[in-house]
């Protein structure tokens, strides 16, 4: 398969790419600077500067062409302002999926947030709820969206240990840790399982095996 990751410098997304080489998938990352090419062929992924923030439906459609997936992996990231959690978090995912529905690319993954469906709490810091609101925005815009086999994946609290391999995974698991590397391993094993097309899952750390989880969920 063929997969196209838009953030491919992202943490999550290069341990993803990693994943799907291993496995004889072709990864190609979109990273905004070209320095940041390297990291993405040391993980087994074809790099394509493209700054989702300025760039045309046209121009990433180009880039989707030919592909058998693609990931929403991007996110404007910590010390990031106000503005640019609206338009990377929220705007550059309905661009992405505006290419991917014209390059005929159907099924697609979009890495979201817990908590995203309802209003922030009073005394939500600035730039945090502007980021919850961000990311549900684009979900509802996602899950409109009849060209597109979709997966919407929130991750609980993200983590740097080791993976494990076992995670709880379900439309509502309540808060929890997880690792980055067991995001990364949900999303690969997500990208050929036709049962979550159009689920909204939750994830954390748990006691059941990826593909278990990703098996044993029920199409909607």
């Amino acid at each position: 398969m063929r997969i196209v990751i838009a953030g491919g410098h992202g943490q999550i997304a290069l341990r993803l790419e990693r994943l799907l080489a291993a496995r004889g998938d072709q990864p190609v990352g979109l990273i905004r600077r070209p320095e940041q090419s390297d990291a993405l062929r040391a993980a087994g992924a074809e790099a394509v500067v493209r700054d989702l923030e300025s760039a045309a439906v046209e121009e990433v459609a180009r880039d989707l062409a030919g592909a058998d997936a693609a990931v929403f992996a991007a996110g404007a990231g910590p010390g990031s302002g106000v503005a640019r959690k609206d338009t990377v978090d929220r705007a550059a995912a309905s661009l992405f999926a505006d290419a991917a529905e014209s390059a005929g690319v159907r099924r697609f993954v979009v890495v979201s947030a817990m908590g995203t469906d309802s209003e922030p709490p009073a005394g939500t810091e600035p730039a945090f709820a502007a980021y919850l609101r961000a990311k549900g925005a684009a979900d509802a815009d996602i899950r409109s969206r009849v060209g597109l086999d979709w997966t919407i994946l929130r991750p609980g609290r993200l983590t740097d240990d080791p993976g494990t391999g076992r995670v709880a995974l379900a439309p509502s698991t309540g808060r929890g840790d997880v690792t980055r590397d067991d995001v990364a391993a949900v999303l690969a094993a997500l990208l050929g399982a036709p049962n979550t097309v159009g689920l909204t899952l939750e994830l954390v750390g748990g006691d059941t095996p990826v593909d278990a989880a990703v098996r044993g969920l029920a199409a909607p």
